[in-house]
């Protein structure tokens, strides 16, 4: 298994991520899964700091807000060349 980690600009800071840092963490079952998620994260100007890593990342809950997702219900991040509004 493998996580891309990155950092949401946009949802930071408010909501669920009210003072916090908001971080998104995609599993994914195959490192070809993980480079397509991480071109998607790319192409998509509120993510920051995209990281493919082998091991779930920890971060400090007073310091920021985690969500974790998958294929199941985040389908579209796994489509190759998926154009995303920037």
């Amino acid at each position: 298994m493998y996580f891309v980690s990155m950092t949401d600009k946009f949802l930071s800071g408010w909501g669920m991520a009210d003072g916090k840092i908001n971080k998104l963490v995609i599993e994914c079952d195959t490192y070809e899964e993980a480079e397509i998620v991480e071109r998607n994260a790319m192409d998509r100007s509120e993510m920051k700091y995209i990281n493919i890593c082998i091991n779930r990342p920890k971060y400090e809950s007073n310091r920021y807000y985690v969500s974790t997702h998958n294929k199941e219900d985040y389908a579209t991040w796994f489509q190759k060349d998926r154009p995303f509004r920037r």
